[in-house]
């Protein structure tokens, strides 16, 4: 038998009827212009989010994953050059390298914040490395100072993957306006979301920011002129239409989401079989997702699940274990703080319409596991 989902990992369908007055009047808006490519809405956003994040300039793009690709290729990295990421991470953030010819080389995380591990980059670190990027996972930075030292130390680019952490801050400085360029995705599930694919660039370099939006647009100069080989990632005007509506709630969400954590940092906190998110110095959270860590992460999904409560795992697998970078040579125990988070994270329901009775209802479901365990 199907239980029904009655606590989803994330309640668009919520936030969709809570805002809808303000979607339709955005879809309104566009109709009356029928603008759909370039339109008014996506300057307007992309002057917005930019101010937003702290930064001069930002490219709306397609998906977080041509942000990506698009900030590599327009630094002009070169076959053979190297990338220093985190192994810890959804598949976008390395599998953009090999197109470019790059080669990706995975670090551990830090086993308190889940970031990259700055002391071990620095070991990494050869004549071959071009450039950084960290990941801001589950919403919360990495540690941008001590990797910004690295890379003014190297030589490097350093370039962030903010596709987890819009809003969060380090050093009381937004992410995405550190380093030369931050990627973000807008894919409906994130702390700012579209209605479907999108993604952004922020940089304070008008020049890179110009070449962004040169190759993302087919490498055009004028309508038929062509600088050079681009591709087409454009962000569309309904869904700019659309993050320019949520942006102005986007601090607002972030708070709620750290409300809903601090509850479940202190309900949660009798259990010694479970590990809380640890917040790092010098550093907000945003909390794109909530995960804890346990031995016995299998079991609880499960029982969650069979409760009606949707929880999920982000990641099952460190990249340096996927199929996909089998090339690359990487074996079981090369970074085990990752490791080990792969075999016991768990991601317990938040988003901003998440009600504290659903909450409540989380607790004390999992309190219910750990008390029915020998």
């Amino acid at each position: 038998m199907t239980v029904k989902t009655s606590i989803p990992l994330v309640n668009l369908q919520r936030q969709a009827q809570t805002y809808r007055d303000a979607f339709q009047a955005s879809f309104t808006a566009l109709l009356n212009k029928a603008d759909f490519i370039g339109g008014a809405s996506v300057e307007q956003f992309e002057k917005a989010f930019a101010q937003y994040c702290g930064a001069q300039h930002c490219v709306g793009v397609g998906n977080g994953t041509d942000a990506l690709y698009l900030i590599f290729k327009a630094l002009g990295l070169q076959p053979g050059d190297e990338v220093i990421t985190c192994t810890m991470s959804f598949i976008a953030t390395a599998e953009i390298f090999a197109p470019l010819g790059v080669k990706v080389v995975f670090a551990d995380i830090d086993p308190l914040t889940y970031t990259l591990d700055a002391a071990q980059v620095a070991r990494l670190i050869t004549e071959k490395t071009k450039a950084l990027l960290p990941v801001h996972l589950y919403g919360q930075p990495a540690d941008l100072a001590a990797l910004q030292q690295l890379a003014t130390q190297h030589g490097l680019f350093l370039i962030e993957d903010a596709a987890q952490a819009h809003g969060a801050e380090f050093a009381g400085q937004r992410i995405g306006s550190w380093g030369q360029a931050a990627a973000f995705s807008f894919y409906p599930g994130k702390n700012l979301g579209a209605f479907g694919d999108g993604g952004g660039i922020t940089t304070n370099d008008a020049e890179l920011a110009h070449k962004i939006r040169m190759l993302a647009n087919h490498g055009r100069l004028t309508k038929y002129e062509h600088a050079v080989e681009g591709v087409n990632s454009r962000l569309d005007t309904v869904q700019a239409s659309i993050l320019l509506t949520k942006l102005g709630h986007l601090d607002a969400w972030n708070a709620r989401r750290n409300e809903i954590a601090a509850f479940y940092n202190h309900a949660l906190s009798d259990l010694p079989d479970l590990k809380l998110p640890q917040l790092g110095a010098n550093r907000t959270h945003v909390f794109h997702l909530y995960v804890v860590q346990t031995a016995q992460r299998d079991a609880l999904l499960q029982f969650l699940n069979g409760q009606g409560i949707q929880a999920a795992i982000h990641y099952p697998i460190p990249l340096h274990l996927q199929p996909a970078f089998a090339y690359l040579g990487y074996q079981a125990g090369a970074f085990p703080h990752a490791e080990t988070l792969s075999q016991q994270c768990l991601s317990l329901p938040i988003c901003p319409e998440l009600t504290m009775s659903e909450a409540e209802e989380v607790v004390r479901t999992v309190k219910a596991f750990f008390e029915s365990r020998p």
